[in-house]
């Protein structure tokens, strides 16, 4: 019987795939796991590469090809169905597991406590040749166990570090196919729904920043603008469900960003990140209100010194 589904989701991984599969087929297990990779129609030979590693491995590895780019989450959501684990963990190609005892230690966390929906652990952030990057995915302060309302705030997990429990959410709904190239966040949400989060501090995975990444690869600018229509989008996708959380969330985000360039000076950025708060977040309380004032005030101020220094 299968304990665990591993989702490696492809496209164009071809530099990074054999990284990827080797470190899921290392992993020590005292149960059975599948892995089904998810191909997107690659043009740089990462289909020819993935069949040839299922060739090998037929007892383990199972395909699913596109036969066109389908440049959707569908890709996600169909592993997810065809997986046959008490257990799904999602991995990208570009990435790849650090510890041979990510999927065992993962596995006993969630078989030990019924109230858990997903768990993650850390992940490294590492160079395009898999080299530490000298920092962690997920941020020092994140607790141990959370809940939905953590979420609102933005995602602080990486992919390759997750494991859900796949009978909380049996069905991916249809409107998570459009999110793409954002698979992981509206993914979370769902199944934080159904339960709690634990998060295992300890990095186990590595995520690769590199060129080719889909979102990676954005302007800081490009970011904020994408990560405003995420709130909006997924407001909708969950129908007004959440509305509150929700907005308090986007305002709280895009507050943080806007106090994290102001410290590292970059002024058009922090404009762009406190508009932002300001626009869809309704229903502040009167401490984030005077925030606001304050940051906005500062903004003012660094504005005429510039001007100042610049006559």
């Amino acid at each position: 019987m299968v304990k665990a589904s591993v989702l490696l989701i492809t496209y164009n991984h071809g530099r990074y795939i054999d990284q990827a599969l080797t470190s899921v087929l290392e992993q020590e297990t005292g149960f059975d796991f599948e892995i089904i990779i998810s191909e997107d129609a690659s043009t740089d030979g990462t289909t020819d590469i993935v069949r040839a590693w299922a060739d090998r491995f037929p007892d383990r590895i199972r395909l699913i090809l596109s036969d066109r780019n389908v440049r959707s989450n569908q890709v996600v959501a169909r592993a997810f169905h065809a997986a046959r684990g008490e257990y799904v963990a999602l991995l990208d190609g570009d990435d790849f597991w650090m510890s041979r005892e990510k999927l065992a230690r993962q596995v006993a966390m969630l078989d030990s406590d019924s109230s858990l929906a997903l768990c993650f652990t850390n992940a490294s952030v590492v160079d395009p040749e898999g080299k530490p990057a000298g920092r962690l995915w997920t941020p020092p302060h994140i607790p141990e166990r959370l809940s939905l309302a953590n979420l609102w705030q933005g995602n602080p997990f990486a992919t390759c570090g997750s494991l859900f429990r796949r009978a909380r959410v049996p069905i991916i709904p249809a409107w998570y196919d459009d999110f793409f190239p954002v698979t992981d966040w509206p993914l979370y949400i769902l199944f934080a729904q159904q339960g709690d989060i634990a998060f295992m501090p300890e990095p186990m995975g590595a995520y690769r920043l590199h060129p080719g990444g889909l979102y990676s690869a954005q302007g800081d600018a490009a970011k904020l603008t994408a990560m405003d229509g995420l709130f909006r989008r997924l407001n909708d996708a969950f129908e007004g469900q959440h509305d509150a959380e929700l907005r308090a969330g986007h305002h709280r985000y895009f507050l943080d960003w806007t106090r994290e360039h102001l410290a590292r000076g970059n002024e058009a950025l922090a404009r762009q990140s406190l508009a932002l708060a300001r626009g869809y977040g309704a229903g502040w309380g009167s401490g984030e209100g005077l925030e606001v004032a304050m940051l906005s005030a500062r903004l003012i101020l660094k504005g005429a010194l510039t001007a100042g220094s610049g006559a």
